[in-house]
């Protein structure tokens, strides 16, 4: 028993880890087909086996069941809707559908209920790395309290950026030390040993793209078209997992104690809390972890009922690649 899967963008940092995983958790594949966006004739080895990664085509397509995209949002516009015409059932990690009404935006752990709409387009959509971690902290959250407001700062890695800018960041580290000139070419400002408050380009309000994406998914797939949520994204000179800092408002009782229970029992979710000995998620203790880890729980004095907290997690593997897998899983 197996399954014809493709992974368009396998060349890439998502891509890559994507097949990692799908190795990993022994998903039944009985063919894979490796596809990249721009050229292929890379060899990758999967499984013991080497496979030649092809250029994408709509013959690549042929018999493929299903197909993991991560190879941009304009290449997912462009080849999504063909392979799907062919019957290919997509994952899309890509922005390109995630706010489109009739592709459904799925975290397993929380709307898999919403995976049935995907019979419209054929197309699944995986959110944000900055959106499914929040995400899986409000749910339980929500569902004993009502979450009434949310304000988010968060601090992403640039693997966020993709593999071109890791390699900035640590070319920039090495030339800062032996103080030579920093090249840019990823980000706007240097990388290294700083802090860069934009990601995305900004938008007439003053807030960026990527703000306005956690707001947006985080509205549709909790089925909250009307959560207050104000976010602030910041690039950090970190290679991998994102770190958020979340002020959560909630509109029935629920204080630190109580949401660090329902977070202990909440899937995908580890507790790492005790101050005391220095004991609190840190993006370092986070990589190559499926969790999201969750620490520095307490009361907010300024509202009525609100908590803050703070999470780290792998934004290559739950916040990208292991949340589609799981949706294929979920799939099936």
């Amino acid at each position: 028993m197996g399954f014809k899967v493709a992974v368009l963008g396998a060349t890439g940092v998502v891509g890559s880890e994507v097949l990692k995983i799908l190795e990993e958790r022994k998903f039944p594949i009985k063919e894979l087909k490796l596809l990249a966006s721009k050229s292929g004739g890379r060899t990758i080895k999967f499984r013991g086996e080497d496979i030649k990664v092809e250029a994408v085509s709509e013959e690549a397509f042929k018999g493929v069941e299903i197909a993991f995209f991560a190879a941009g949002g304009s290449v997912s516009l462009e080849w999504a809707p063909k392979a799907a015409a062919k019957g290919v059932v997509i994952i899309d990690k890509t922005s390109a559908y995630r706010e489109d009404p009739d592709v459904p935006l799925i975290i397993p752990e929380v709307n898999p209920h919403h995976l049935s709409q995907h019979k419209k387009k054929g197309i699944i959509s995986s959110p944000n790395c900055s959106t499914i971690p929040m995400v899986l902290v409000l749910k339980p959250i929500n569902d004993a309290a009502k979450v009434k407001r949310v304000v988010v700062s968060t601090y992403q890695s640039v693997s966020g950026a993709g593999l071109a800018a890791m390699n900035e960041m640590e070319e920039q580290s090495r030339d800062f030390l032996a103080g030579r000139e920093l090249k840019r070419k990823k980000f706007v400002h240097r990388i290294a040993f700083n802090l860069i408050p934009h990601i995305d380009s900004f938008l007439p309000d003053g807030y960026t793209k990527e703000e306005l994406k956690m707001i947006n998914e985080t509205r549709k797939i909790m089925d909250l078209p009307d959560l207050r949520i104000s976010p602030t994204t910041v690039r950090v000179p970190v290679l991998i997992s994102h770190s958020e800092a979340v002020n959560i408002e909630t509109e029935k009782p629920c204080d630190a104690s109580r949401a660090r229970e329902l977070l202990s029992k909440a899937p995908g979710i580890k507790i790492v809390d005790d101050p005391a000995h220095a004991l609190y998620p840190m993006p370092v203790d986070c990589a190559g972890k499926d969790e999201t880890f969750v620490g520095r729980l307490r009361n907010d004095p300024s509202v009525k009922y609100g908590i803050n907290l703070w999470l780290s997690c792998d934004n290559l593997r739950k916040g990208a690649a292991l949340n589609a897998v799981q949706i294929a899983e979920l799939f099936l």
